[in-house]
């Protein structure tokens, strides 16, 4: 009898354990509902948004880029170019100042004015050899021309984690432009004298450009940037006279999508 007992009691235990098991399997854990995410907060799970003071509210930046490059050939001879004596030089400057009315977000304008100078004073350009070879000299070539721009731009930065030091940036540019061009070159001989023909031409244009970058602070108040373009939208529009007697003109647009490695720009900014 005491066996029948105690076997009674170890079949309940067993029972028991699983009625519970079976419980647990059929009835799983119903998850609290979450609330829905408003807009600015799924940009901030997204990282759009940052906690991090990268750029305080109400804080002055000051920066631009400077860059100058020269060259001088004498007999200097390139793929099928020969003979080639020159020199010329390109000057760019762009001061850049900007305001940051919201955390991690600034507005600003940009400057810039470049120059270049070309005087090519001899060159040949040959192809083929023999009788059937052609020959191309230039005797005189000069060219100066002058670019102004002006910029307004809106540049939100995005922290890289929470780092104060590091962040990445998608500057939004709307850009005008205007430059003079003055060319005087050799137009053969007359009458045993020199002939030279003048250009001047003038152009105006502007353009829409999305400019991403990164800033990198190398104390707490100086930084370096380093931006390249890849999306624009623009037009010009370019007046010719020749010899102050002959006109021309040109129109043309342009849209590209794709990393433009001339765009690439270097520079240094202060946070006042």
């Amino acid at each position: 009898m005491k066996r029948f007992y105690t076997l009674l009691v170890m079949l309940s235990i067993a029972v028991g354990a699983v009625a519970q098991e079976l419980e647990n399997i059929t009835q799983p854990d119903i998850a609290p509902s979450l609330p829905s995410l408003t807009p600015n907060e799924a940009r901030k799970q997204r990282g759009f948004t940052s906690d991090t003071n990268f750029v305080p509210k109400g804080q002055w930046i000051f920066g631009g880029t400077a860059s100058y490059s020269q060259h001088t050939n004498n007999d200097f001879k390139l793929a099928i170019i020969e003979n080639i004596n020159s020199e010329g030089y390109t000057l760019n400057v762009s001061p850049m100042l900007a305001y940051a009315p919201w955390k991690n977000m600034a507005v600003g304008i940009r400057f810039g004015y470049g120059r270049t100078m070309l005087a090519l004073d001899d060159g040949a350009l040959s192809f083929g050899e023999g009788d059937t070879a052609i020959n191309i000299n230039v005797d005189y070539y000069h060219k100066v021309k002058h670019t102004f721009t002006g910029s307004l731009f809106w540049r939100p930065y995005i922290p890289l984690g929470q780092s104060n030091r590091f962040a990445i940036f998608a500057e939004v540019q709307l850009n005008l432009s205007g430059s003079q061009t003055k060319l005087v070159a050799e137009n053969g001989t007359v009458d045993g004298y020199a002939d030279y023909r003048g250009t001047y031409s003038s152009s105006f244009g502007g353009s829409i450009a999305l400019q991403p970058g990164i800033v990198a602070f190398v104390t707490n108040n100086t930084a370096l940037e380093l931006s390249i373009g890849v999306f624009g939208i623009g037009f010009e529009k370019t007046k010719q006279i020749k010899n102050q007697v002959e006109k021309g003109e040109v129109k043309s647009s342009n849209m590209n999508f794709r990393v433009n490695l001339l765009s690439i720009g270097f520079g240094v900014s202060f946070y006042l």
